[in-house]
């Protein structure tokens, strides 16, 4: 085979490869939102995988072998609240603003805000069905956990001197935790009248006097 004809086969090889990566990303996609839509309506007792399956318009199979058994489908609930959120746009804008810690802050409240706006309530049920379900407690921990692993590598990335003196990563990491909570922003949306933009520019605010050395 020629060089130019192995090059257009490798290229059709990774073409397919990246469209089947697309198609899988795709029905995870819809069965995690299908199973978000029936776990609002109908609660998690009310839910089965089959119903699952047939919200997403894919074989019981599928569901079984993109998240495994009910418990698993607590994993697609976290998907979806993140596919909700907004992650990729995250992620560019924190690249974007990458030499400005204020920007990046406001970014992160940004995709906070979108997240407890979008799908509080799948946080919510996911804290208190964990309460007697292991397996959507781990999911809820899980969650808490990649939130926290982003905020350090933000952190981590910034110069020397950029946190306010007192406070190492830990701490700062701690203190987001603390301001940006998915109770404090229903305290402020729902109890308080506040606009959901209006707890963003407040968190964005209170983070970078909370964390950064002006």
């Amino acid at each position: 085979m020629k060089g130019s004809q192995l090059g257009e086969e490798n290229g059709r090889r990774s073409y397919e490869s990246l469209r089947r990566t697309a198609q899988a990303l795709e029905t995870r996609a819809d069965i995690a939102r299908a199973a978000l839509r029936l776990f609002r309506t109908r609660g998690w007792a009310g839910t089965t995988v089959r119903d699952v399956a047939r919200e997403a318009g894919v074989s019981v199979p599928t569901v079984y072998s993109t998240y495994g058994n009910k418990q698993g489908l607590a994993r697609a609930l976290a998907d979806a609240a993140d596919l909700t959120a907004g992650v990729p746009r995250q992620l560019a804008e924190l690249e974007a603003a990458a030499a400005d810690p204020p920007r990046q802050l406001a970014a992160m409240a940004g995709y906070d805000r979108r997240l407890f706006e979008r799908a509080g309530d799948v946080l919510r049920l996911l804290r208190e069905a964990g309460r007697i379900e292991p397996e959507l407690a781990a999911v809820y921990d899980d969650g808490r956990v990649r939130a926290d692993e982003t905020r350090a590598r933000v952190f981590s990335s910034w110069p020397d001197g950029t946190l306010r003196p007192g406070l190492d990563l830990r701490a700062a990491t701690d203190v987001y935790a603390a301001l940006c909570t998915v109770d404090v922003y229903t305290t402020l949306t729902a109890e308080r009248g506040w606009s959901p933009g209006r707890v963003e520019r407040w968190w964005s605010d209170a983070l970078a006097r909370e964390l950064l050395d002006r």
